[in-house]
C-alpha cells in the first residue's frame, strides 16, 4: 500500500480544495475543520484573493436576537445589560442598536456613576450636553464611514516611507473602540481577520486589564495576543493610575493594506471637500 501524503504535500491540490469551499460559502474556521489546517498563516494563504462570503459579513445572531436587543435599547439598557442577558459579544449589539438614540440617565438611576467634576457641572451644562446627544441621531452607513475615517487618520497607524501597510488602532477610550470595532463591521472586515492585544504599564492589574479589554470586544482572555508592557519609572509622577485604568487596546486588522489605502484615500476625499478652493491649492 503507498503511503498517504502529508496534507501539506501538495499546496496546490490544498489550495484549489480552499478555493472550492470558500467559493462555496465556506467560513475560514469551517474550511479549517474541513481540511485539517491548524497553520493559520497557511490557512490565509491558501484563501488568498478570495473575498470572504456574505454571511460572513453580517451579524451571525438570529433576527428576533437582534430585534431583542434593539426592544432592550429602546428601554434605556446599557451595552453591559445587553450583552449580559442575550449572551453575545457587545461589537454586536453596536452593530444592531447604533442607529438607536443613547438612553438618558437619570441622577438618581444607580447605574449613572458620574465623578467629582461632572458632579459638579452647572445644570446648564448638562442641559447642553443632552441636547447635542439629541441633535445627532441615528447614523447612516455613510455617516458612520465617515467618522470611522476620521476616527482613523487621527488615532490609527499611518504608512512610514519604507514599510508595509498595516490597519492598526490603538486606544484607552472603551468608547472609541467600540465605535472602531462597529466600523470595520461596516466595512465588512471578517472577525477571523482581527487581532487584539493590551499595552499597559507594568505596575499595573495586568490580569485585571486583559479581562476589562476582552470583555469589551467579547472573546476570551486566552484568545487576546501577548500583551506590551511599558516599564515603569518610579521618577514619573503618573495620573493614570487605580482600577480605572486598564491601559490600552491594540486592534490589528491582517492582510489590510488595501483597506488602509482605501481609508487613506477616503481621507483625502474628505479634506479635499471641505477645503475651498483656494486652500486646496495650497495643500
Amino acid at each position: 500500500m503507498t503511503p498517504p501524503q502529508s496534507k501539506y504535500a501538495n499546496f496546490e491540490d490544498l489550495r484549489e480544495k480552499a478555493v472550492a469551499l470558500r467559493r462555496a460559502g465556506y467560513s475560514l474556521r469551517q474550511i479549517r475543520d474541513e481540511l485539517q489546517v491548524r497553520n493559520k498563516e497557511t490557512l490565509q494563504r491558501l484563501v488568498e484573493g478570495e473575498p470572504p462570503p456574505d454571511w460572513t459579513k453580517r451579524p451571525r445572531a438570529k433576527d428576533d436576537l437582534r430585534e431583542r436587543a434593539r426592544e432592550l435599547r429602546l428601554q434605556g439598557w446599557t451595552y453591559n445589560q445587553i450583552q449580559t442577558e442575550l449572551r453575545c459579544s457587545k461589537s454586536s449589539v453596536s452593530l444592531w442598536v447604533r442607529d438607536l438614540p443613547r438612553p438618558q440617565q437619570h441622577p438618581l438611576d444607580p447605574r449613572a456613576k458620574p465623578g467629582p467634576r461632572s458632579a459638579q457641572r452647572p445644570v446648564k451644562h448638562q442641559h447642553i450636553e443632552t441636547a447635542t446627544v439629541q441633535d445627532v441621531g441615528p447614523l447612516s452607513e455613510r455617516e458612520l464611514f465617515l467618522v470611522g475615517v476620521g476616527l482613523y487618520w487621527s488615532e490609527g497607524a499611518k504608512a512610514k516611507p519604507g514599510s508595509s501597510r498595516r490597519v492598526i488602532f490603538v486606544n484607552s477610550d472603551p468608547n472609541m473602540i467600540r465605535l472602531f470595532l462597529s466600523w470595520l463591521d461596516l466595512l465588512g472586515v471578517d472577525t477571523e481577520r482581527r487581532r487584539f492585544s493590551v499595552n499597559i504599564h507594568e505596575s499595573a492589574d495586568v490580569p485585571r486589564a486583559e479581562a476589562h479589554w476582552a470583555h469589551l470586544v467579547g472573546i476570551n482572555v486566552a484568545d487576546l495576543l501577548k500583551t506590551s508592557l511599558k516599564r515603569h519609572n518610579p521618577r514619573t509622577n503618573r495620573t493614570n493610575t487605580g482600577e480605572g485604568y486598564h491601559g490600552c487596546l491594540r486592534v490589528a486588522v491582517l492582510k489590510s493594506a488595501d483597506l488602509h489605502r482605501r481609508i487613506e484615500g477616503a481621507w483625502y476625499g474628505i479634506v479635499g471637500a471641505a477645503l475651498a478652493p483656494d486652500q486646496r491649492n495650497r495643500t
